[in-house]
């Protein structure tokens, strides 16, 4: 990838990703597709744009290394795989179904481009950390980033992992929160509340910055500048929407489980097809 990626396309792989992820959890009456939906611009800016790989070799020693710590917004992720060309179409047929190699929740095993498996919350970010400790210490200039959802934040081990990076001048690791302000139970803020977000990442020792997780020239400026601080890790606390693109999802807990189907699922293309 390179900085001379048109934002336009980086916009229609967005599109393309959503379109795929909201058939496949159509097909597999899968949940997650909320969480998915939120989670899809920041994806597409980092394989669109940002991150170095390379899809024939997905072990490629020089590859950007990416983890989806919230595994179970999944469907966005396989999704994406396929649109950069790791494995064929096809595969998202069989997202989620019995003996598919494509599981409810992110899975490396048998699935290229899939770094490690995640969906327990919690575990990314201090596996992202150690990758970038491995890094840093044999002197390679490659990058992590971390996808978070804002629940996981409940988790301690997540601040585990916040204390460890800095302490350890890992600049070349990257976490994002997809802050879309829900979680499985309720509100964010009804449930633990983490604001003033940013402010706790500095707090710990992080170059930190807030934004609108869907504004992709925001995105693109703030990947642009990593790392945000000298010599320390990055947080970049994306404010998205739950359900982003299909108004009827959007900012609704019911989309952390429920799958669009018949006139729901229609509605639903037409309107990220033509948003």
């Amino acid at each position: 990838m390179g900085d001379t990626v048109d934002l336009n396309s980086i916009a229609d792989l967005a599109r393309r990703v959503r379109k795929q992820a909201l058939v496949m959890t159509s097909r597999a009456n899968a949940s997650h597709i909320g969480s998915s939906l939120s989670s899809v611009d920041i994806m597409a800016m980092l394989y669109g744009k940002v991150m170095r790989y390379d899809p024939a070799r997905p072990d490629w020693p020089e590859r950007d290394r990416f983890i989806l710590s919230k595994g179970h917004a999944c469907s966005a992720l396989y999704a994406m795989l396929a649109e950069c060309d790791f494995f064929g179409r096809e595969w998202l047929d069989t997202y989620c179904q019995d003996g598919a190699r494509l599981a409810g929740h992110v899975t490396h095993t048998g699935v290229p481009g899939v770094e490690v498996s995640t969906g327990s919350l919690g575990h990314g970010l201090s596996l992202g950390a150690g990758m970038a400790l491995a890094l840093k210490r044999d002197g390679k200039p490659q990058r992590v980033y971390v996808v978070i959802s804002d629940g996981e934040c409940d988790e301690g081990s997540v601040w585990e992992a916040a204390l460890f990076a800095p302490h350890h001048k890992l600049d070349n690791l990257t976490v994002i929160v997809d802050y879309n302000k829900i979680q499985s139970l309720g509100r964010v803020k009804d449930v633990i509340d983490l604001d003033p977000l940013a402010e706790k990442w500095c707090a710990f020792g992080w170059g930190a910055v807030e934004l609108n997780g869907h504004d992709l020239e925001a995105l693109d400026r703030a990947f642009t500048a990593l790392p945000l601080s000298p010599g320390r890790p990055s947080c970049i606390v994306a404010h998205t929407v739950k359900g982003k693109g299909v108004s009827y999802m959007e900012d609704k807990l019911k989309w952390h489980y429920s799958a669009p189907k018949g006139d729901e699922l229609t509605q639903a293309l037409a309107e990220v097809e033509n948003g």
